[in-house]
C-alpha cells in the first residue's frame, strides 16, 4: 500500500565538498512508496526512517513545523543537510 503524503527532500546547505556532487537546490519527490535516484547512500540511510515516517503521517514532537524535518548526512567532514518536506 502505498503511502498517503508525498515528501520532498531538498538540499539546503553543503558544508565542505559533497564527493555525491549533491549541491543546494537538489530536490526529490518520494511518491508511492518508491525511492528516487541520485541520494548518496549514506544520507539515505539516515534520512530514510524520517522520510517514512513522515510519508505515513507521522509527526516530531521536537519539530517546530510538524511537517518540516532538517537532518545531516553521516559524513562529519563534508555534511550536507537535508530538509524533508511532507506535502498535504
Amino acid at each position: 500500500m502505498p503511502n498517503p503524503y508525498v515528501v520532498k527532500i531538498s538540499i539546503k546547505a553543503v558544508k565542505g565538498e559533497c564527493i555525491a556532487g549533491h549541491k543546494v537546490g537538489d530536490n526529490w519527490l518520494i511518491e508511492g512508496g518508491k525511492t528516487v535516484g541520485g541520494i548518496c547512500m549514506g544520507a539515505w540511510t539516515a534520512i530514510y526512517p524520517y522520510v517514512r515516517a513522515l510519508a505515513d503521517g507521522a509527526e516530531f514532537h521536537w519539530a517546530k513545523d510538524k511537517d518540516v524535518v532538517s537532518l545531516a548526512c553521516p559524513d562529519a567532514q563534508n555534511p550536507v543537510v537535508f530538509e524533508l518536506r511532507r506535502l498535504r
